[in-house]
């Protein structure tokens, strides 16, 4: 049976709905109540995000379970390949897919990921370096990515 809970981001309230075959959806919502009990089956998750959000953590390993079509989970599948503080272009994404005429497909299908951070689509930038698209809003793709990537302090000695 499908469980779900709330807690608190740095980018708003975060929904977590999972169950034994795993985590299916992670996003960042406007509605609903921090959660005051964590079922067992996503403490794992919510650990785990918490450290993310705390810088403790570069990856994530409790068990996925997106739901989407076949060519959706290619696509996400391709995404958990990104490295943390690394970013890739669509068109670069597409290529390692194999059909550069797919790109919009390939857009969408990272329009419609359902696992916020965890699958990370905030790491897919347009080919000139903008922050082009994000279901979560530009201003959180943002904070992702320098979260993720903070420019160190140049010495100057």
């Amino acid at each position: 049976m499908e469980q779900t809970v709330y807690i608190e981001s740095p980018l708003g309230i975060t929904t977590i709905i999972g169950d034994e075959a795993g985590v299916s959806v992670i996003s960042v919502t406007k509605e609903g109540e921090v959660s005051t009990e964590i079922p067992a089956i996503l403490q794992e998750a919510v650990s785990q995000l918490n450290d993310y959000f705390e810088g403790k953590r570069t990856d994530f390993t409790f068990k996925l379970n997106p739901k989407g079509t076949e060519f959706q989970q290619k696509v996400w599948k391709s995404l958990l390949e990104i490295p943390y503080g690394k970013t890739i272009s669509y068109m670069d994404q597409t290529k390692k897919l194999g059909d550069i005429k797919a790109i919009r497909a390939v857009a969408s299908a990272n329009g419609k990921n359902p696992l916020w951070i965890v699958v990370p689509c905030h790491r897919v930038i347009g080919t000139n370096g903008s922050l082009t698209g994000y279901a979560g809003g530009i201003w959180r793709k943002k904070w992702l990515l320098e979260h993720e990537n903070p420019t160190k302090q140049q010495s100057l000695f």
